[in-house]
């Protein structure tokens, strides 16, 4: 009896090498394919990515190219890749949810600067955007249950209300704005903003001071352009130029402080004194005491008009006789 001719005897469960490699070339099984479109959905709901852009992005990975088909043998690696870009992307949404909680919760009341203080103290950032998705949900856990010591605002009459957010905003704008344009912190920027308010820490700035606010910050960083800047300079640099009255104060301001004219130049520490005694005016933050020269003269009203006329007749020669009558008839009334 003649043996069968063809494949080989082999011990029972043992399959054939050839057949091993064969499998391994098969396009994928639709087992395979079904685990891997499900992941794919997974990530595409996560990161808004299209479906080709991420099968693009699994195929670059495996270093194949875009238009090669997935076989059998490459399963295991684009299984693999997919659950990092999942997890990477589960990790990822986790965080933009957080950060958006914690920004709704960071608008109401003093929440932005309890926050800044705590993870200034607990973690040496300044930003949350330097902070990891663990600390970041620390933060957040810890506000949702008051765990974070939020400062208390000095209590202010209900008619001044403080800035809105979109005030500060403008303010802070403003104030990176005069920072890079002076070289000058804009910390220090804000502490002489808080000065000029009257306001201490922990207290909030009133609205009705974001005004005159802006005005001083645009008419420093314009004025910081001007090598010889004068008085005429600082009416013209500022948003709401002087009116008569405030320009004639001001220059009486300058004369008695340090004798300067309106076309005198004056230095950057007079420019800036100059612009606080502006804001301090429109502010109505004087303490209402009259300064030595601001007092007039109890006869001032009566004799005020006379006095200058004396002064104009007495310049020619043929009306002094007349000015120096009316003066001893003055004196005699008033005797």
């Amino acid at each position: 009896m003649q043996p069968i001719q063809g494949t080989p005897a082999r011990p029972p469960g043992q399959e054939p090498t050839q057949a091993a490699n064969n499998a391994g070339e098969q396009p994928l099984s639709t087992l395979q394919r079904t685990v891997l479109e499900r992941l794919v959905i997974r990530l595409i709901a996560l990161t808004q990515q299209q479906s080709a852009e991420v099968w693009a992005g699994m195929k670059h990975d495996l270093g194949l190219k875009n238009d090669a088909p997935l076989l059998s043998r490459h399963f295991p690696a684009a299984e693999q890749n997919l659950n990092q870009r999942v997890e990477t992307a589960t990790q990822n949404h986790t965080t933009r949810q957080v950060v958006s909680q914690l920004t709704e919760l960071l608008s109401q009341g003093n929440n932005r600067q309890a926050v800044s203080d705590f993870i200034r103290q607990q973690f040496g950032q300044t930003a949350l955007s330097q902070l990891t998705p663990q600390q970041l949900k620390t933060v957040l856990t810890m506000l949702q249950n008051n765990q974070i010591t939020i400062p208390q605002p000095q209590q202010r009459p209900a008619t001044e209300r403080p800035l809105l957010p979109a005030e500060h905003n403008s303010l802070n704008q403003a104030v990176t704005k005069l920072a890079a344009a002076t070289g000058e912190s804009g910390k220090l920027i804000w502490q002489s903003m808080m000065e000029l308010s009257g306001v201490k820490t922990g207290e909030l700035i009133p609205a009705k001071h974001f005004a005159p606010l802006m005005t001083w910050l645009q008419a420093r960083q314009t004025l910081s352009t001007h090598s010889a800047p004068t008085l005429h300079t600082i009416q013209t640099a500022l948003k709401q130029p002087l009116d008569d009255t405030e320009m004639r104060a001001i220059t009486e301001y300058a004369q008695q402080t340090w004798q300067a004219t309106p076309q005198t130049i004056l230095t950057t520490a007079q420019v800036q004194d100059i612009l606080n005694h502006v804001f301090l005016r429109r502010t109505e933050r004087a303490t209402g005491t009259p300064e030595v020269r601001d007092i007039q003269p109890i006869y001032s009203p009566f004799v005020a008009p006379i006095v200058d006329t004396i002064k104009s007749i007495s310049t020619r020669p043929g009306f002094f006789f007349i000015a120096l009558l009316i003066a001893l008839a003055l004196f005699w009334l008033v005797s």
